[in-house]
């Protein structure tokens, strides 16, 4: 139970005739500072009903409460602070993570129904970019935020594997292209080809129509055509897979925009059903004024069916294979309209479920505040700044530490795990710009910092020898640990923040706080000094390692022991 809870109940024990329990809780507030108590009560709402100032009802409460759970309460003009019994509080805490370790948290909300999680999705033959890291880590990082609060995960990969550059790409390599140039590195020629092609159809516009065609006989099941979309797509898969494994992202399905081509048909018969298609200079539209919207452009006036049809297409596939209890789409800002428009066509379509389905929207990553592009080849690649984030851990653990054994594996998980903090400790709608060489550093708000701070406190417990005892009491009263206390209380209502807002920078910041109040708590206070509270000490270390190491974990991070 947290300390609201402990506070609202205390109070409403005392005016259940006037306020309901959850008004109590609606109005209270967090203090400030710490001075003022850990939860306070304003007494203004209750002025009306008896008839007093605020500040005489203050203290005529304060007389009537039952102050088992609290050291004090004191009355400060019209608010009551509340100071917790740091005792009580940080036994129940701590026994609670020693006995529930890394499930600490844990909730069964979910009661384990599936939610699809499309997410990363690059585009076959062209790089993985800076601009991929966003939906791949938030994706991974909500999957596994679900899982603990008692979802299924299905983490989807809709690749971006069909449409008309396909056409452009086939036309560029019969053109100018070679199969070694390909095999020896594929997306970097596919990419070349692709910046080629544009350049040339600038004065060429014919090559266009070229491209065009070319994707027409693709769609018509021509075998060449066929053969080297395969082709393209599992070069650059192989791609793909490396920088995954870096990022160490799993996938459980890679069924792309290709998946769906022979499932478009029963989409567009569905709305011809329903009579939902109206016709509009030759295209095929479905009306949406009633949700405010733009008309969604089904098919045009060439028989071409558009982005939208798959996206329905995929929607309904999902349904139908997963049941989902919610469907996410970890996808740009840039893209919310098209998601409004799709879930309102479901909707017409009769599809109530489509309200399950979430647009789980983030901003961009710029360099030096601009924006990162494919077409003119202007492109910041994934995998090399994830390698330069490596040698970049690297060297300072050198530094830091030279003896370290398996140094390598330990600079992977630190340079990969500050790039994928970097990005998660920001709010996801935020645009934030990207410096490796202030997200690699051990100090400040970074990955490094938090890493460090888990495998100090592991060295510490190993130096005592500590082990926890499920049976034993761990009680601490002083003000500095209590700071500690209260970030390892609340995280079990931080992980449903967290999933409930579908927001990992919640459990970042929540790391953050904690090892900041760790380090402050190791640098004020003697833990090892031998007097009767030095195992709540060492318990209290060792939530902190369970915490910390959970938190990075959710984020898609390792905890090393050794740094």
């Amino acid at each position: 139970m947290n300390n609201k809870d402990l506070v609202a109940k205390a109070v409403y024990d005392i005016v259940k005739d006037d306020l309901t329990l959850e008004q109590v809780e609606q109005l209270l507030e967090n203090p400030k500072s710490a001075e003022h108590g850990d939860v306070a009560f304003p007494a203004f709402s209750l002025a009306k009903v008896y008839r007093k100032a605020p500040q005489q009802i203050a203290a005529d409460l304060a007389e009537k409460i039952d102050s088992a759970n609290f050291e004090k309460i004191e009355v400060v003009g019209p608010y009551l602070n509340f100071f917790m019994n740091k005792e009580l509080i940080s036994k129940k805490v701590l026994q609670t993570v020693v006995k529930e370790k890394e499930h600490y948290g844990d909730s069964n909300i979910g009661n384990q129904g599936t939610v699809p999680i499309d997410m990363s999705s690059p585009n076959i033959a062209k790089p993985i970019s800076m601009g991929h890291l966003r939906s791949t880590v938030i994706g991974n990082s909500i999957g596994f935020i679900m899982e603990k609060i008692g979802y299924q995960p299905i983490r989807i990969n809709h690749l971006g594997d069909w449409g008309t550059q396909f056409g452009k790409l086939i036309v560029a390599y019969k053109k100018w292209g070679s199969e070694e140039a390909v095999k020896a590195e594929p997306i970097n020629e596919l990419l070349r080809l692709y910046v080629q092609f544009h350049e040339v159809a600038e004065t060429e516009p014919e090559l266009n129509e070229e491209a065009r065609a070319w994707f027409k006989r693709l769609e018509e099941g021509d075998e060449e055509a066929i053969q080297l979309w395969q082709w393209f797509r599992d070069e650059s898969m192989k791609e793909f897979n490396k920088i995954y494994d870096l990022l160490e992202v799993q996938f459980d399905s890679l069924n792309g925009e290709a998946f769906y081509n022979d499932k478009m048909d029963e989409i567009v018969e569905l709305l011809e059903e329903k009579h939902l298609l109206n016709e509009d200079k030759g295209a095929e539209i479905v009306d949406l004024s009633a949700y405010d919207l733009n008309p969604a452009l089904i098919k045009k006036s060439d028989g071409a069916t558009l982005y939208i049809t798959r996206d329905l297409a995929a929607a309904l596939y999902r349904k139908r294979t997963y049941d989902f209890k919610q469907s996410l789409y970890v996808v740009g800002n840039e893209q919310s309209y098209h998601f409004k428009q799709l879930k309102a066509v479901l909707k017409e379509m009769g599809f109530d479920w489509s309200d399950d389905m979430h647009h789980i929207p983030f901003g961009l990553i710029t360099q030096g505040g601009k924006k990162l592009s494919t077409r003119k080849g202007k492109i910041v690649l994934l995998e090399e700044v994830l390698n330069e984030a490596i040698q970049s851990a690297k060297e300072q653990i050198s530094e830091k530490n030279p003896d370290l054994e398996n140094k390598d594996v330990v600079a992977k998980q630190v340079g990969v795990g500050a790039v994928i903090f970097h990005d998660l400790k920001n709010d996801r709608l935020n645009t934030f710009d990207f410096n490796l060489e202030e997200v690699v550093r051990f100090e400040g708000e970074t990955g490094p910092y938090v890493q460090y701070t888990h495998a100090r406190a592991v060295s510490l417990l190993e130096k005592a020898g500590f082990v926890p005892s499920e049976t034993a009491d761990y009680a601490l009263n002083d003000d500095i640990s209590w700071e500690v206390v209260k970030l390892v209380q609340k995280y079990p209502e931080t992980v449903l923040s967290a999933g409930e807002k579908y927001e990992p920078s919640v459990i970042a910041k929540h790391a953050i706080k904690l090892a900041q109040a760790f380090n402050k708590y190791y640098a004020h206070t003697k833990i090892l000094a031998d007097d009767e509270q030095k195992e709540a000490r060492l318990a209290l270390v060792y939530a902190v390692t369970v915490l910390l190491k959970e938190d990075l974990r959710l984020l898609g991070l390792h905890a090393p022991d050794k740094m």
